[in-house]
């Protein structure tokens, strides 16, 4: 078993991924995108939640990012394919993946959650280098879509937590721009991940001009966006 460098319609500044946590997780979110349209899910993430052994003799210590000036330690997505830190899963799970990353200190380590009240509990105990993620697709509750934490209960968890952190609305569903924007800004993040749904859930959607609106009063915040490209397709509707 080997690091898996981050390709397709992810993140671009994360240059790896890896998995500790197999089972199905807990959210049960209707457009996950670990269910495959055309193969389903597959087997290391279905039924009950278990860590993967093998995944604990990864090294991370030979992980780097090539750029023109220079050679730069890795920056490694942790669990993207489960949510580490959903209610269900058991501390002890989450400690031993943690304590595989304190291992290799040199790396950049991403977390992301919708249960981001338990990233409050052990702020203590992630590498120095961690940033923070949180998805929050939008402002108001539709409670079909999910068993994720209420998304006004994911932002007073992040407007609280310290450190480096980002947000991810992404798939952007249907929202107030003002509501959601003052989230963000009481979050205050590093970034702002924006992206659509790709893969035909018909979800509930906003306007073009709603996501423009979004746009426009978080860059007047001063916060960094990054638009994915799979964004266009609504923008390109106003």
């Amino acid at each position: 078993m080997s690091l898996k460098k981050s390709v397709g319609n992810m993140y671009p500044w994360v240059t790896h991924t890896h998995c500790h946590l197999g089972g199905e997780c807990p959210h049960k979110c209707s457009y996950c995108y670990v269910d495959n349209p055309r193969w389903g899910r597959p087997a290391k993430y279905t039924g009950p939640l278990r860590l993967i052994e093998k995944a604990f003799s990864v090294r991370y210590d030979k992980v780097t990012l090539e750029k023109d000036d220079g050679t730069y330690p890795g920056v490694i997505f942790i669990e993207n394919c489960n949510d580490l830190f959903a209610a269900d899963v058991p501390q002890p799970f989450i400690n031993k993946i943690v304590h595989h990353c304190l291992r290799y200190p040199d790396n950049t380590y991403v977390f992301q959650t919708k249960n981001p009240a338990r990233y409050l509990t052990m702020d203590a105990l992630f590498p120095s280098s961690s940033i923070f993620g949180c998805t929050i697709e939008t402002n108001r509750d539709i409670p079909e879509i999910g068993k994720a934490p209420r998304p006004i209960e994911r932002y007073e968890s992040m407007k609280k937590l310290p450190g480096r952190k980002f947000i991810t609305v992404e798939p952007i569903l249907d929202l107030d721009p003002p509501v959601m924007a003052g989230w963000i800004a009481d979050i205050a993040p590093e970034f702002v991940n924006i992206g659509a749904d790709s893969k035909g859930h018909h979800l509930p959607e906003p306007t073009p001009g709603k996501v423009r609106h979004l746009i426009a009063l978080i860059e007047k915040a001063g916060i960094e966006i990054r638009e994915k490209h799979n964004l266009n397709r609504m923008l390109q509707g106003a």
